[in-house]
């Protein structure tokens, strides 16, 4: 055993700023459309609940009974995309026709605050917040004159969750990832899933399987597509899959069409984090007919 000894160099640690906003809009529970969040300011994070009720008996305090906790916050930025719109409760029934008070749609949220210390400053780390479920309440927004000392409009909006099943534990609508503490292999996994590559969408993970991304030694398990090929235009179409990348002659290739002009061998590999099922295709031959 050591003593204890504080403000060693090194351990001096901070968290500051907000950035890397992503709004995620759900489909039947899986958010698979990601839009970046430009001008976000501050994200306020505000759980409530967890009080506790005091229960006596034989002129004792006997237990203390614990509500159940929930979570919420504040978003307040400069702007915000198009997409969150439907859940600020506008629908556009006309490009550039905007109607109020319609049903407000749930949303997910990613967004990373910096990690500092005394050696490397904000480089040192950061953290990544996932929101789930997520529904904004009516807001104000207050519009003023311009003057002699301009300020751009801040728009503020409360909102509340309902937590989403994680495996072996509560519900929750909160899931916060250290950067320092993770693979950094799993983390860039991770961060291709949520903010997209080449041919891959950004999408929020639902926590099972975000969970199994960072598991010792866990892969998530996805099937590569075979890619098509329409012979009359010499025509090749990569698929876009999540977590496989595509390769002709060891190159990389993007998801989308290819006029090739030669006899051509396509290779799908597993992205980091993934794996293929022992029964996949991995290349496929295509004939080229001059």
């Amino acid at each position: 055993m050591t003593a204890l000894v504080w403000d060693q160099s090194g351990e001096r640690l901070y968290e500051t700023g907000v950035d890397h906003g992503v709004l995620y809009i759900p489909t039947a529970g899986v958010y698979d459309l990601g839009v970046a969040w430009n001008g976000l300011t501050t994200v306020t994070e505000s759980p409530s609940g967890a009080e506790a009720t005091a229960l006596y008996a034989d002129n004792i305090k006997y237990l203390n009974l614990i509500s159940v906790e929930e979570f919420g916050g504040t978003i307040e930025a400069y702007t915000y995309p198009n997409e969150f719109a439907q859940c600020d409760g506008t629908e556009e029934p006309v490009p550039g026709v905007l109607v109020a008070q319609q049903t407000r749609k749930t949303f997910g949220l990613s967004y990373r605050t910096r990690l500092g210390n005394d050696e490397e400053s904000t480089d040192y780390g950061y953290k990544l917040h996932l929101v789930y479920n997520a529904i904004a309440a009516p807001s104000e927004k207050a519009f003023a004159t311009i003057n002699d000392s301009p300020e751009a409009i801040t728009f503020s909006w409360e909102f509340s969750t309902t937590g989403v099943a994680v495996p072996n534990l509560k519900p929750s609508a909160l899931i916060t990832i250290v950067s320092t503490d993770v693979d950094s292999d799993d983390l860039d996994a991770l961060l291709q899933v949520l903010y997209g590559t080449v041919g891959t969408s950004p999408r929020l993970p639902l926590p099972q399987e975000l969970l199994g991304m960072f598991a010792a030694g866990a892969t998530v398990e996805v099937m590569p597509v075979a890619p098509t090929y329409v012979d009359a235009t010499d025509t090749l179409t990569i698929p876009a899959v999540t977590g496989v990348s595509y390769y002709i002659d060891n190159v990389l290739v993007a998801a989308g069409p290819i006029v090739i002009t030669q006899d051509t061998v396509v290779t799908a590999r597993p992205n980091s984090g993934y794996t293929f099922p022992a029964v996949a295709d991995e290349d496929w031959f295509f004939n080229h007919t001059p």
